[in-house]
């Protein structure tokens, strides 16, 4: 069986390259799944902060209108404080589902 190898894949070099390359594609802590999972995770990680970034716009965009226009101050204030005038009642509908 060994006489219809190669010569050169009994030189103890090749055997111990073939032995590190194994050990490192599919043994080590960084072999090809864990380099998998890690660029998997990364892209998700990069699209989350894409997301909260624009996200971080959108409020700093808000804000900015909000505190640069009271007529807008006013009206946030009442829809999500429930804030009133004294000679105002404010009536809550809770719409059935």
């Amino acid at each position: 069986m060994l006489s219809k190898l190669p010569p050169f894949t009994k030189n103890f070099f090749f055997i111990t390259m073939v032995i590190f390359l194994f050990w490192m594609l599919f043994i080590d802590s960084n072999d090809f799944y864990s380099q998998y999972q890690l660029r998997k995770k990364l892209n998700t990680l990069e699209n989350e902060k894409e997301y909260y970034t624009e996200k971080i716009q959108e409020v700093k965009d808000d804000r900015e209108q909000l505190f640069s226009d009271m007529d807008k101050l006013e009206k946030y204030a009442r829809e999500k404080y429930l804030m009133k005038k004294e000679t105002e009642d404010v009536y809550i509908i809770v719409e059935e589902e």
